[in-house]
């Protein structure tokens, strides 16, 4: 961690509880002087204490983006404060998630306090989730952008979900086309990734890679958020042909030449497959379709390690090593948004908190 000192100020609510409802959440600096990001989400029908949470969350994540070390949050919810301070126990299965997640993202901080202050002195993110709340009142997404971003508008916003476990994934085989069913392992993190993003809400619709496992997997999150799952092509796994089904030792061993290039060059295809290239072009198609069908709009996006992966480096504008670098789990969240004017920026990546017993 840099060394960095911050203050969060986070603040939710909804307008009937459970009504429309929207979060804020402001950083400043430590001498309070500065503010260094803004953010605000309407987040469909929750209710005050879901809100509350989900500033709350919003403004961690900020914080860590910035690279802080030390986080002050200030909130005027009583609820929140003591149950992060670990002086009231948890009780509604709907915060149970939402801590478990500001936890997670407060574990990454070298110190995190939580203090109560009055809504007087909270205006500032007061303001910034009623804003949030009128526009979910309207039926609109709102969201305020960092303060270091110069994209404007409102994003449309992917939620990134990788599907659970299936036999192949867990001996690390190169799993593409092929179609393994879920196991029960994988249905359980299906089940628990459902759970979190109902009680996240604000989700406008549910896309899926036509294969049976994302398929499986974006099913049960749209029977917890009430949708129905739209199936798009692009979203399919890497054709790894040849390799299909073989572990890397044993996809090395067959073509090493091809495999070594493979590694290095994402113009490259397997025997019988499909290279990097080819899975960028697709995916980029699916990436303008959502934010044209769905301008403004939060989607889940349920698909694979390499169609993910491929959203992330669109979102980051970052070169082909990224897919090699990085690492998504099973039944993992990853958060990119697209703004109307070329804009992007990742929120999330890799989030697996919502699995832990």
């Amino acid at each position: 961690m840099s060394g960095l000192e911050v203050i969060v100020e986070a603040d939710g609510g909804s307008r009937g509880n459970p009504g429309p409802a929207g979060f804020g959440a402001v950083v400043y600096a430590a001498d309070h002087s500065t503010v260094l990001a803004e953010r605000n989400e309407g987040i469909g029908n929750a209710t005050n204490n879901v809100a509350e949470y989900r500033g709350l969350i919003a403004g961690l994540s900020a914080a860590a983006e910035l690279g802080a070390s030390v986080v002050d949050v200030r909130m005027d919810s009583k609820l929140v404060v003591e149950q992060m301070s670990g002086r009231w126990k948890i009780k509604h299965p709907a915060m149970i998630p939402l801590a478990e997640e500001a936890r997670a993202l407060a574990d990454g901080f070298t110190r995190v306090t939580y203090t109560w202050i009055p809504r007087a002195e909270n205006a500032h993110a007061d303001k910034l989730a009623n804003e949030a709340m009128d526009a979910a009142a309207e039926g609109a997404v709102a969201t305020t952008t960092p303060a270091w971003s110069h994209a404007t508008g409102a994003p449309t916003r992917l939620l990134l979900l990788r599907h659970g476990q299936t036999e192949l994934s867990v001996d690390r085989r190169y799993s593409g086309r092929g179609n393994p069913p879920l196991t029960d392992i994988g249905r359980t993190q299906a089940d628990r990734a459902a759970k979190r993003l109902a009680a996240r809400g604000g989700i406008d619709a549910v896309v899926s890679s036509p294969l049976g496992r994302a398929r499986e997997t974006a099913a049960a999150a749209a029977a917890a958020l009430g949708l129905s799952v739209t199936v798009l092509d692009g979203l399919t796994e890497t054709d790894f042909g040849e390799w299909e089904g073989l572990t890397f030792r044993e996809a090395a061993e067959r073509d090493p030449e091809v495999h070594r290039r493979w590694l290095g060059d994402t113009s490259v295809r397997p025997p019988g497959g499909e290279s990097f290239d080819a899975v960028r072009a697709r995916v980029d198609a699916v990436r303008q379709q959502l934010t044209t069908d769905f301008a403004g709009s939060n989607v889940l996006v349920v698909s694979h390690v390499t169609p993910i992966k491929t959203l992330l480096q669109l979102a980051l504008n970052a070169g082909p090593s990224l897919l090699f670098r990085l690492h998504l789990d099973l039944a993992s969240l990853s958060i990119a948004e697209f703004y109307p004017d070329g804009g992007a920026s990742v929120r999330l990546v890799n989030d697996t908190s919502y699995l832990d017993d």
